[in-house]
């Protein structure tokens, strides 16, 4: 007997982050002693008990407040693509979450998701840059400055809240879904207090549309249009774009959406946000029966045995589908991030000690 497909609502937050309902209200008390461990930490660092290491090389620290994805993957790799465009030679730290690694580890091409993690290995194959994950990033960055000598500079995915890595530059990335119900874990799901925005150099919005093209300057101007407030900080819009599939296993293979017409397609997506996939999927005009499922998730081949003609899905959902077997073929839509205006040329003018304009 097959496993019950999950609805979309039953997968990512929980329906009660979004309103501070009955249940959030219960949870709020336990949300208090939360904020309070989290402002200790934070006390701790600033008092000198708990130190931050530095790195000889600039760190940028590309996180989000709440828990769940947002879409700091293709941010990175967009990043990283710029950033060398402007001869910088960077590499990628992450803590390799949901990996079994217990050491720190070099990510390549081959590494197994199992090991090292589903957006890791996704990171490895797409940035051409060195990548190495460790739940000390501190190690990691320092073995990836050992191995590979000529980086310049260090993206940590994922790292906001790890403070013992010192960092340079940090940027906060929402998705549609904001703060939800703006109140912290397990009430709510952030992670640190929405003031916590005051202390990062910039936020990203994901899939957010800017008014008449560009964001305002002010709060008061943004309030209705953003899903989250920004404290004053330098607001940047990513849209993520895809319009061509690969076929899993044979990248040479490609094929638009119009293939699709007409057939029995089933589309995967186990990420932050699987609506945001679907939407994408829906924007290209393809019907399609979606199949949700929890961020990170680890697939068992029952779970797809699907009928019908092809199963579109995620990149990297795609790194944990080869072993599968399965028997429809897999469809991989990659995506890239269009950052505006010029989140690199910003970073730059932090890093050097420039005013941003």
């Amino acid at each position: 007997m097959l496993p019950s497909k999950p609805s979309v609502e039953s997968v990512g937050s929980p329906a009660f982050w979004q309103h501070r309902g009955l249940l959030a209200c219960l949870l709020y008390p336990v949300s208090l002693f939360f904020a309070a461990l989290t402002e200790l930490r934070l006390l701790l660092y600033r008092l000198g008990f708990l130190s931050a290491q530095h790195v000889p090389v600039p760190v940028i620290v590309i996180g989000n407040l709440t828990v769940g994805g947002t879409g700091k993957t293709p941010l990175i790799l967009h990043l990283v693509t710029m950033l060398r465009e402007r001869g910088m030679h960077p590499g990628i730290v992450s803590r390799g979450y949901r990996g079994s690694a217990k050491r720190v580890l070099e990510v390549t091409a081959d590494s197994s998701p199992m090991v090292v993690g589903d957006e890791p290995l996704l990171l490895a194959r797409r940035s051409q840059s060195p990548v190495f994950v460790g739940r000390d990033r501190v190690r990691a960055a320092q073995a990836l400055l050992s191995r590979y000598p000529a980086c310049n500079v260090i993206l940590s995915d994922d790292g906001l809240q790890h403070y013992r890595l010192a960092r340079d530059v940090e940027i906060a990335v929402f998705d549609q879904r904001g703060t939800m119900n703006g109140w912290q874990l397990p009430a709510g799901p952030l992670r640190e207090p929405i003031s916590r925005l005051r202390r990062v150099d910039a936020v990203v919005f994901n899939s957010v549309a800017a008014p008449q093209g560009d964001f305002p300057e002010t709060d008061s101007a943004l309030r209705g249009v953003l899903p989250a407030p920004t404290f004053g900080r330098p607001v940047f819009a990513m849209r993520l774009e895809g319009l061509s599939f690969y076929l899993l296993g044979q990248k040479q293979i490609t094929c638009r959406a119009e293939n699709f017409l007409g057939k029995q397609v089933h589309a995967v997506a186990g990420i932050g946000s699987p609506q945001r996939f679907f939407d994408h999927l829906q924007a290209m005009g393809l019907v399609f029966e979606p199949h949700p499922f929890a961020d990170h998730h680890d697939y068992q081949r029952e779970e797809l045995n699907l009928s019908g003609d092809a199963i579109l899905t995620t990149e990297k959902d795609a790194v944990k589908f080869t072993r599968l077997n399965l028997t429809l073929p897999v469809w991989v839509l990659p995506v890239t991030a269009n950052v505006s205006p010029d989140l690199v040329a910003f970073i730059l003018e932090k890093l050097n000690g420039c005013p941003s304009t």
